[in-house]
């Protein structure tokens, strides 16, 4: 009998981040399921990500996964029209600054859209939720 067990990925450092974002890239994220959490300081960004983890050709395994970022206190979007509710973003990477104290953390996007957050601490986790096979891909 074979277990699946799904994946979480804890960043507290640049280079973990970077894992995160190779494992993340070409997502695809629903606009209206991007959620901040102002009062609890935390940033929800819930995607659909293709299993880059297995090595086989043409693989169409993609995974419900959510990246939780938290000690976040700002968030701010560009191009990124808000009243599109089912806008779907795809996610090219995450890359960090450090900004005096603090860190900026931006999600870079196609069509040039972007959010950047800011935090007090690198504190990311990425976490599967569940896997399927997509057939239109």
């Amino acid at each position: 009998m074979s277990k699946k067990f799904l994946k979480k990925i804890i960043a507290e450092n640049v280079e973990d981040l970077r894992m995160i974002s190779a494992i993340c890239s070409g997502s695809k994220i629903l606009q209206s399921e991007i959620k901040f959490l102002r009062q609890n300081r935390v940033f929800l960004l819930p995607l659909q990500r293709k299993a880059v983890e297995k090595q086989i050709e043409k693989n169409k395994e993609r995974i419900n996964s959510i990246i939780k970022f938290d000690y976040i206190y700002r968030s701010k979007s560009k191009n990124i029209n808000q009243n599109l509710k089912n806008n779907i973003l795809e996610l090219l990477a995450i890359e960090i600054f450090k900004n005096n104290q603090n860190f900026e953390i931006v999600l870079l996007f196609s069509n040039n859209a972007a959010i950047t957050l800011v935090a007090e601490v690198i504190d990311v986790t990425l976490e599967d939720i569940q896997k399927f096979n997509d057939q239109n891909s």
